[in-house]
This record gives C-alpha cells, structure tokens and sequence, in this order.
C-alpha cells in the first residue's frame, strides 16, 4: 500500500518520531515491564512529553490536534513494537479512556484534567466491563443512585479494566435509571482513585499483555460529586458507542503492525535458519504462505487507513470499523499461528519474540468487540 494515498507529510513525521521511541525507549527495556507487570510511570511521562498523548486534542491542553490518521499511526508504531501491553497501556489512555472527558466533558473538566492527561501526569482508564457485561453494554449492573442535589452513590464492580491498578482518574459507567429503556440509562462518572469506597479489588493475571495492569474494581457506597458525571444523565451509553468506532480503528491498526513486525521476523528467520542443508525460505510452501500472509495483512492495513481517512473526514464508517476490528481480530491470529509455526521449537519458548506476540494477540479477537458481535453489525448494515 502507498501511505501517499491516505496520509499526509506530518503523520509520516509522527511515523518516524513513534517509530524511534520504539526503538530506543521501549524495546531495550520491555522485557524487564514485562516481569513487573506494567509500564513505569516515567515511561508514560517520557511519552507525554514528546507529545503521544495529546495527538488528537487541541494546542490549549498542549496537543497537536491531529487527526484520526495520527490516531492509526501512533497505533500501528506501537503494535510493531513486539510489545502489545505496552502498546494497550498506552493506547487505553489516549483513545479509549481520556476521549471521553474530552468529547462529554464541561469546560471546567477539561481545564482541570486535560493538561495532566496530555503531559501523562494522569493516566486514564475507562470502565464498561463488568462480571455479566462485555459486548452488552446495555447489560451494565452498576448502579448510581441520586443523594440529594449534589451527589451520587455507586455501587457495583467492573473487570478487564486496563490501567487499573494504576490508573489516576476512571471513567466509570453506571445505570441511573435502571427501570428506563437500557439505552437511556447509563450515566459516566468521573471517579479519581483517592475516592473513598473505590478499590482495586484484585490485579488480574493474564495470557497476554503482561506489561499492561489489568484489574478489577469495586464501588462500595463510592460517592461521586455530581459535577462528576460527563456528559448528559442517561447519555452514556451513546458515548461509549460513538467512541467504539474509534477504539475500533486503534485496535486494527495495532493489530496490523503486530501482523507485520511477526512477518518480518519470521521472514529473517527463514531466510537463515538452516533444514535439509538448505534455508527454510527455500521451502515453496513456506515463501509463499508468508507472501500470502503479507498480501492480506497490507489489504487490511488499507482497509485501516482508508477508513480513519474517511472518519477523518466526517463520514459514517460503522460499518467499516465494525469490519476492520473483525478483520485484523482474526488475521492477526492467523499470521501469529503461521509465524510461530515457521520458528519451529525455537518459537514455542518463553523469552522469544514470536512467543509473546502470539500470546498477546489472541485478545484481539475479543477485546473491544469480539468478532462475533463485529459481525452482527456488519450484516445488519449489508
């Protein structure tokens, strides 16, 4: 694919700034994350003050106001990091978690907490999930319940919840009205992690993504003010769908640079690892699933970028985000299944590339809309 047709000079500029940091400030040292279980917070400032977390928001917070192009960039040079907990802590806070203070927040929300969230003083989670809620937001259990003028009380829990554990302000959504219509009763909160009645109630232990904190959380008699709640009463659930098209473009672009920094692995791999007294490369089966592989991995990558153009833009890319996180969900698994395969005995040992890659992919497929409810909305738009 020719970038030219869909980007312009300034995201190759950020192209190449992401691209760097990866190379300089994220590989050599990710192993290390990985065994801690999270990204050290100097990190995430190191980031902000290069300015990866205000990408998309305006000059006045200190950010770049770039488009949803940058936005498939930053994704895509963090997925061909090799290191996709690293990437989704990242990711979670810039476009899944923040966004929302930024599109429903007041004016004095954002002065208060924008600034931090860009400069990565404050890192941001975003909680929908709950035991019996993934895809079904409308399933949410979580309850808010009005305390005077003033105030609101939750109770509840949510789970998978990325940044978690360290975190520093949560967008938490709550049913308010939970006798109205399911679409009319989910309400976000503001939730700061000193406010009493909130806990992390466990970190969870996962298959992959070791270096992104992932945990549960639990609201017990939790009070929140209610210049907490973002956006309109009731609104909620609106918002959280209007930012699953984006969280949906960040998702396959991720998933496309982690498919193409596997097929460049495997293909130097092949190209020198010796059977038979010949190269695997020299194997036709071998070359030529792999050129397979990379054909549909540059097609989707199209479909990407065609489609953040498109957002960009203004149009109505439902259907098309919908395809894409289906799409990359599943071809990313195919090519980490195939690339492992190619690395033979070497690949299926703890501390190698393609083994963690092939770990850490098999969410893409699940997390942000699992492929099946991806589908659905596809075919209702058919």
């Amino acid at each position: 694919m020719t970038d030219a047709l869909f980007l312009e000079p300034e995201h190759e500029m950020l192209r190449d700034q992401v691209r760097r940091f990866v190379e300089d400030e994220i590989k050599p040292h990710a192993e290390a994350w990985e065994a801690d279980g999270k990204v050290p917070r100097e990190v995430l400032k190191r980031m902000g003050a290069l300015g990866f977390f205000g990408i998309r928001y305006p000059e006045s917070y200190g950010g770049a106001a770039m488009d949803t192009r940058a936005t498939a960039v930053w994704a895509e040079e963090l997925g061909r990091s090799t290191f996709s907990g690293v990437a989704i802590t990242a990711l979670v806070h810039t476009d899944m978690a923040s966004v929302h203070l930024f599109n429903a927040g007041t004016e004095a929300q954002r002065d208060r907490w924008m600034p931090g969230i860009v400069s990565g003083e404050v890192i941001t989670a975003v909680g929908v999930t709950e035991p019996g809620a993934g895809s079904d937001v409308k399933g949410i259990r979580t309850r808010a319940t009005r305390k005077g003028n003033n105030a609101y009380v939750l109770n509840g829990s949510k789970t998978f919840i990325t940044n978690g554990v360290l975190g520093d302000l949560y967008c938490i959504a709550a049913k308010t009205d939970p006798a109205g219509p399911p679409s009319q009763s989910v309400t976000i909160f503001l939730v700061e992690k000193s406010t009493p009645g909130f806990t992390v109630a466990r970190q969870l232990d996962k298959h992959g993504w070791l270096s992104s904190d992932t945990a549960e959380l639990h609201f017990e008699d939790c009070e929140i003010p209610a210049e907490n709640v973002l956006g309109q009463e009731g609104r909620g659930f609106y918002a959280i769908m209007q930012n699953f098209q984006n969280e949906r473009i960040v998702l396959g672009a991720m998933a496309m640079g982690e498919a193409q920094a596997a097929i460049d692995l495997t293909v130097d791999y092949v190209k020198t690892r010796q059977a038979f007294g010949a190269p695997l490369w020299d194997k036709q089966a071998i070359r030529q699933r792999l050129a397979m592989l990379q054909a549909r991995v540059s097609a989707a990558r199209h479909l990407v970028y065609a489609t953040a153009k498109r957002d960009a833009e203004g149009e109505e890319v439902v259907k098309e985000v919908s395809m894409i996180k289906a799409l990359c969900g599943e071809l990313v698994n195919e090519v980490m299944y195939d690339c492992l395969q190619f690395h033979g005995g070497t690949g299926f040992m703890r501390g190698t590339a393609i083994e963690r890659m092939t770990r850490d992919a098999r969410v893409q497929a699940i997390g942000g809309g699992a492929t099946e409810v991806m589908l659905e909305e596809v075919a209702k738009r058919m």
